[in-house]
């Protein structure tokens, strides 16, 4: 922990070896929808900025290759999947350009030494998305996310925002080490915040809800002790980690969901909104590679991605699009991602 951080030390664990085979979906298991809540509710605690040298995120001009005539790369996410070559390489399943691989860089339960929890990192999806970025100049090279974890789990919750906030910043603290110790660096600016509801995930999370909806007897336990954490705490707990991230590096916070999972944690209200985070959505994902994505649809069909919190597909917050092999579905080569290479922070 570097000295000056008021972070309270909770035991880092370091990155996870390279892991192929069980595929969470980019971590999107079957995603179990709660009733939304409905009540509009008070905006929420505004951002808190405090000094600490930053990590650098890679510089502007190495972020993003030259771009497909479309304006999209074809990209994976997770697991490894064997990528065609050789260099420059090709798009598994669908063809065209590999425009880039994004991992997980932290597992909220792995962090806390929860058995047998995982961190999905292809190191050979990555060199193979750095290679065509560095040397060919295509796609966006390599990005990550941190599998987040809600109040729930925390182990110190007592039902206070300020406490939910501090458990926020603490793993925004853990991914800042993680990405630290990665070497060689991610090439995306915006490191995105996995919020979702796995339901029964081994290996992953102890926690069906990883926290968002629930209290626990303990980080690891997977036993419920209260069934009920509010909005207004997910929604600090979010804010704590995008708001340290963002004032103790370089990097962007963005977020990866779908909008049934979205609302059924934080709500139809206030909390719900986004307005200046990017997002990487997993909606409308489909097994079938009979379609492949024209922008944010699968061309001939009316699926469209869907984003959430007040962003669509028109917003320049409007990242990437999980459109194959996450929420559960499987198309026999794993998670397969649209990204708009024009937005590119």
């Amino acid at each position: 922990m570097p000295a000056g951080s008021d972070i309270r030390p909770r035991p880092p664990l370091g990155r996870a070896e390279t892991l192929a085979g069980l595929v969470l979906g980019s971590v999107a298991l079957v995603a179990v929808s709660i009733a939304a809540l409905t009540q509009a509710r008070a905006a929420p605690p505004a951002p808190v900025t405090r000094a600490w040298a930053p990590v650098a995120a890679a510089p502007a001009a190495t972020r993003a290759g030259v771009a497909a005539a479309a304006g999209f790369w074809s990209g994976t996410d997770s697991t490894y999947i064997s990528i065609p070559g050789p260099a420059p390489y090709r798009e598994p399943a669908v063809g065209g350009s590999y425009g880039g691989y994004i991992g997980m860089i932290g597992n909220w339960a792995a962090w806390q030494h929860c058995p047998g929890d995982r961190v999905v990192w292809s190191s050979a999806d990555a060199k193979d998305a750095r290679a065509n970025l560095t040397t060919y100049h295509r796609g966006i090279g390599t990005g990550a996310y941190w599998f987040m974890a809600g109040p729930g789990v925390d182990p110190h919750y007592n039902g206070t925002v300020a406490e939910a906030t501090d458990w926020g910043k603490d793993q925004a603290a853990a991914a800042l080490a993680d990405l630290r110790r990665l070497s060689p660096k991610v090439t995306y600016p915006v490191l995105f915040l996995d919020v979702e509801l796995p339901g029964i995930a081994p290996g992953y999370s102890p926690a069906q809800d990883n926290g968002w909806d629930a209290v626990y007897t303990s980080a690891c336990s997977g036993i419920v002790k209260r069934d009920y954490v509010s909005a207004q705490l997910d929604r600090a707990d979010f804010n704590g980690f995008a708001n340290y991230l963002t004032s103790h590096s370089s990097y962007l916070a963005g977020v990866y969901s779908a909008p049934e999972v979205w609302e059924s944690i934080f709500g139809a209200g206030s909390y719900a909104v986004l307005t200046n985070t990017y997002e990487w959505t997993y909606t409308a994902d489909t097994s079938s590679l009979s379609h492949r994505p024209s922008r944010w649809c699968l061309a001939g069909t009316r699926t469209c991605a869907q984003f959430f919190g007040g962003i669509t597909s028109a917003s320049k917050y409007a990242l990437m699009w999980q459109w194959s092999g996450g929420g559960g579905t499987d198309n026999g080569y794993g998670d397969l991602d649209q990204i708009d290479s024009s937005r590119t922070p």
